[in-house]
């Protein structure tokens, strides 16, 4: 399996953005938020 960045950000913004949001008790907006921000970074390393 080829990992490249924009993959490896994609994942690390989806665990960043869970955990973010089981500090503030709100575990699925905070996967959505790393998720949303996840794909932009997908889309930005992938365009570069």
């Amino acid at each position: 399996m080829n990992r490249d960045g924009g993959g490896l950000a994609f994942v690390g913004c989806l665990i960043l953005g869970s955990g973010i949001g089981m500090l503030f008790d709100n575990t699925a907006a905070g996967s959505t938020i790393g998720l949303g921000v996840g794909f932009l970074a997908l889309a930005f390393f992938n365009k570069r």
